[in-house]
């Protein structure tokens, strides 16, 4: 057997064995998740130790290259942050979209300010590693953020500053990491500090712009142009924001402000199947979560993390948690008049998650000095801080009096199956001549098992009585028990052959 085919069948043994893993993994995370819904934590920390388990302290599977991790890392939070826009209602963040903006922007800006003070002066850490610090922790996580505060019952002014925040806030961490490692290495751009922050901010609006532009020719594209099959819908919404990014990137601004921008204009541009893209772009916003904290679990090193550095990303957590998150929001939101009981919930839900570890990566990558050990007292710092913050999230909203008001997860609204009911949904078109189109409703006999709920014709849609006619095009809802669902098509495919 000649080398070549030799080499061929170990590649295709490696694919198999690779397919066989990320299966497991993936059926195991999910049953993470729902073991952390119920204990109020973000299932990023199962993820995390998913990965860890499979790295060097558990099964021995190597994983150190930062650069490939920081590729990977971006590629998924490029899609977690499309599904972050397309699943965020305009309506609800539009009153609070000042105040986002302003805890994305300056309320960075600060956190990043007092963590460099404090580091430096109360930790004893060199300047540029208390400036990297800051830095890399100054933003919220959007998956973290998504993931455990939509099943709270806040108020939605609250809840949307908190989302809308989470949304934005990527896009100057990263620049501002970006060009921090770049003067830790010896590579100063030209300028100073004044050149490198108005490039920060261009590109940041430049990124908002184009993906509010782009969002807008993607809604008008995808409601004009009729596909083949309705499951291309959501795979054109997704790759029309993942496209966002990569345009950005090519011109040089913000491709992650670009991509939760476009996501958001899809989102509410009342896209064919919107629903069914809504949820394909949650599933795939899953998949890049656990990809990307397995992989990031990998990367980390238990044998590195000393008493030293979990002492220093608890006490560094400490300062962040309770000085700083506090007075930066007190900072931003006082000229709302929002009162000191939510501006307390958003200092105490600013919660970390995959983004302060991925921009953990950007100076390992450059090959920076010290640049391990900053990475894993971030390590410690956000997961330390996330195990406890994000349970305590329902009992500090109960404290503050915030939740009067009825659960966000009170009523759910999809399109079926109805799993607990043992009943589906489906939906039937009217497309050609039938005993449907012929006869008033009175005059068939359906199943005992099935129900014409609903009734859409064009534009309007009613319940429908006796004495309906439906016509061609109509397109009805219909609720069959599960075990009699081939019985009740059986029955509808025959009256559409007369």
């Amino acid at each position: 057997m000649s080398q070549r085919i030799l080499a061929r069948i170990v590649a295709v043994d490696a694919i198999n064995l690779f397919m066989l893993v990320a299966a497991l993994v993936t059926l195991a995370a999910i049953g993470g998740i729902r073991v952390g819904v119920r204990l109020g934590l973000p299932a990023l920390l199962f993820f995390l130790f998913f990965g860890m388990i499979l790295g060097e302290a558990g099964f021995g599977l190597e994983f150190d290259d930062a650069t490939i991790a920081q590729g990977l890392g971006y590629a998924a939070l490029v899609l977690i942050l499309a599904e972050g826009g397309l699943t965020t209602k305009w309506r609800e963040i539009r009153p609070s979209i000042l105040l986002s903006v302003l805890l994305a922007t300056v309320g960075v800006v600060v956190t990043i300010g007092l963590m460099t003070v404090i580091g430096h002066y109360a930790l004893g850490l060199p300047i540029i590693l208390a400036l990297l610090f800051g830095a890399i922790n100054a933003g919220t996580d959007a998956a973290a953020v998504f993931s455990v505060l939509r099943g709270i019952p806040v108020p939605a002014r609250v809840r949307s500053v908190l989302e809308g925040e989470s949304g934005l806030n990527d896009a100057p961490t990263v620049l501002i990491v970006t060009a921090a490692t770049a003067v830790a290495v010896g590579t100063e751009p030209s300028g100073g500090i004044p050149v490198v922050a108005l490039m920060i901010a261009a590109q940041l609006v430049g990124g908002i712009v184009l993906g509010v532009a782009l969002g807008g020719v993607g809604v008008f594209v995808l409601r004009r142009f009729a596909l083949p099959a309705a499951g291309l819908y959501p795979l054109a919404a997704l790759a029309w924001a993942v496209m966002s990014y990569g345009v950005a990137t090519q011109i040089s601004v913000s491709g992650f402000a670009a991509v939760y921008m476009c996501a958001m204009v899809l989102g509410n541009g009342r896209l064919p199947h919107r629903q069914a893209t809504q949820s394909f772009a949650e599933g795939t916003g899953w998949i890049a979560q656990i990809g990307l904290f397995v992989m990031l679990g990998m990367l980390a090193s238990p044998g590195r993390i000393t008493w030293e550095i979990v002492m220093s990303g608890l006490v560094a957590g400490l300062f962040l948690t309770f000085l700083v998150r506090p007075f930066a929001v007190f900072l931003c939101a006082v000229w709302f008049k929002m009162p000191w009981r939510e501006q307390a919930f958003l200092s105490w839900a600013g919660l970390r998650g995959a983004v302060p570890i991925i921009l953990a990566t950007i100076p390992m990558a450059a090959e920076m000095e010290d640049a391990d050990m900053l990475f894993d007292v971030v390590l410690v710092f956000v997961v330390a801080y996330t195990a406890i913050q994000a349970p305590s999230l329902p009992f500090v909203a109960r404290l503050l009096g915030l939740t009067d008001v009825a659960p966000s997860t009170a009523v759910q609204i999809e399109p079926a199956p109805m799993d607990e009911q043992r009943a589906d949904l489906i939906k039937i078109t009217l497309s050609g001549p039938s005993l449907l189109t012929q006869l008033p409703l009175r005059d068939i006999q359906f199943p005992e098992h099935s129900q014409i709920s609903l009734v859409m014709r064009k534009d309007e849609s009613f319940v429908p009585s006796g004495q309906t006619h439906l016509q061609n095009e109509d397109q009805l809802l219909v609720v069959i028990p599960a075990e009699h669902e081939e019985q009740v098509r059986e029955f509808f495919h025959r009256l559409s052959g007369g």
